[in-house]
């Protein structure tokens, strides 16, 4: 139907604008055929197209690292002038007026960490879903991802006489990209040990599969139902039961997305009253 110039030249067109080369100058109008000239309007729009969206995901790129930049001077500030103020409370006589403010001070402090948390994860939720973040996986040791994580842990684990007990041996290796399983796993450990009874274990296990390597994170909690196992990886979401305890429902959105960028998925077993196990697959190969 078609003549083998046409279908070469229209494949070199396609070629072209795969690799980001395409030029409308290259090809002059007065000389295409009628299929020629349609595909070249079409790579043309095609080209302009991946053009606005490259320029539109620079200026989304930019916003985002200005967002990042520009609030954490004041919020380094606040937390600064409160460390000020309790000094100088501290320094004051005792009375009911000091007690008060000292509440009122310590308050103002949580909440600033609170909002100096909403924001960087919402900075990070932002990256990945905007293609921001380049995740690179690579062959790398998954003890010692484990041993950093629960390093990092520890404090808020003490704090609650949790302990974090790691049941594997030896080296065994997957393909991950390590600052950002980092983040995933910790988000799952952070999970774990806030929702975690007082005096609790949280024990940690890795399990080598065929296609991947699988990092178990379970604790004694309260578990969760049924029917909101397949919400707590939305954004956002908080079960009504877990309100009481400090959070922005992100965490595991941000665990599963990242684990998504490296073909990697993650899984949970749970039931009420049972804790709950998470398991961060990573692929092996």
């Amino acid at each position: 139907m078609f003549g083998r110039r046409t279908l070469n030249r229209v494949e070199q067109m396609l070629d072209e604008a795969i690799s980001g080369e395409f030029q409308e100058a290259d090809y002059d109008e007065s000389r295409l055929s009628r299929l020629e000239s349609r595909w070249k309007q079409f790579l043309e729009y095609s080209s302009i197209s991946r053009a606005n969206l490259e320029k539109e995901k620079e200026n989304i790129k930019s916003l985002i690292s200005d967002i990042s930049h520009q609030t954490k001077t004041p919020m380094t500030n606040i937390k600064l002038y409160v460390s000020l103020l309790s000094e100088n409370l501290e320094a004051e006589e005792e009375s009911p007026q000091r007690e008060e403010n000292q509440r009122l001070l310590a308050e103002i402090g949580r909440q600033t960490d609170k909002l100096e948390f909403l924001i960087d994860a919402l900075t990070k939720m932002s990256r990945l879903e905007s293609n921001l973040v380049e995740v690179r996986p690579q062959r790398e040791e998954i003890g010692s991802l484990i041993a950093e994580t629960v390093q990092e842990a520890l404090l808020k684990a003490e704090k609650k006489e949790i302990h974090i007990q790691q049941l594997f041996q030896g080296e065994m290796y997957a393909i991950f990209d390590r600052k950002w399983t980092k983040e995933a796993l910790g988000n799952v450990l952070d999970n774990a040990v806030k929702y975690a009874p007082n005096a609790s274990t949280v024990t940690i296990s890795v399990t080598e599969y065929g296609l991947y390597t699988a990092i178990s994170v379970k604790d004694e909690g309260p578990g969760i139902r049924e029917e909101e196992i397949p919400k707590i990886f939305g954004r956002f979401y908080r079960a009504r039961e877990m309100h009481k305890e400090e959070g922005v429902g992100i965490g595991l959105y941000l665990a599963r997305e990242i684990l998504r960028k490296q073909d990697g998925y993650i899984k949970v077993n749970s039931a009420p009253g049972q804790g709950s196990e998470f398991q961060l697959y990573l692929k092996r190969q």
